[in-house]
């Protein structure tokens, strides 16, 4: 659970994507929050049990659904969920490296469809433009995620063609 989006070990085998970013995902809601201060009050942080002890995390969102241009879900050490791995757009890529770099020590905390999911501890800079939910998320789920973008490495024009057969 405390892997802070190792996802730099996979970053090499992924291909960039392009997707028309900006396009919320319909009828899937991911947000990440990032850890924030109790005295900041009730309208700005809320409180979560994350290892063992309460943290407060921000209650606007770093980063959600509208960031996001693809995809790749992965089976999950639990055995019985996935993980995700989520492909940031230009400017969001940008803030998670710089986020991650200024947030050293702090949690960034996953929420899918309103229900916390994980959390991850900031240990480095995230350069590579990719956020990691490493378990919980549902088949349902990954199923919503591919109607809402491409896989990361797939053709975004060949993905909304066999979207619309689906159809």
């Amino acid at each position: 659970m405390f892997r802070l989006l190792a996802a730099a070990l996979l970053s090499g085998l992924l291909l960039p994507s392009v997707f028309a970013g900006g396009k919320k995902p319909e009828g899937l809601s991911v947000n990440f929050h990032l850890q924030g201060n109790r005295n900041d009050g009730p309208n700005r942080v809320f409180a979560q049990l994350t290892a063992g002890q309460e943290v407060y995390f921000q209650l606007a969102p770093t980063f959600s659904s509208k960031d996001f241009i693809s995809f790749v879900p992965f089976p999950a050490d639990d055995g019985g969920s996935y993980g995700v791995m989520v492909k940031l757009n230009t400017g969001a890529a940008t803030r998670l490296t710089s986020i991650t770099a200024d947030n050293r020590g702090q949690y960034l905390l996953a929420i899918v469809n309103g229900q916390v999911r994980d959390a991850v501890l900031i240990d480095r800079a995230v350069d590579d433009g990719v956020l990691v939910i490493w378990q919980r998320i549902s088949i349902a789920e990954v199923r919503q995620a591919d109607a809402a973008m491409p896989r990361i490495g797939q053709d975004p024009k060949e993905w909304k063609k066999n979207l619309k057969k689906k159809k």
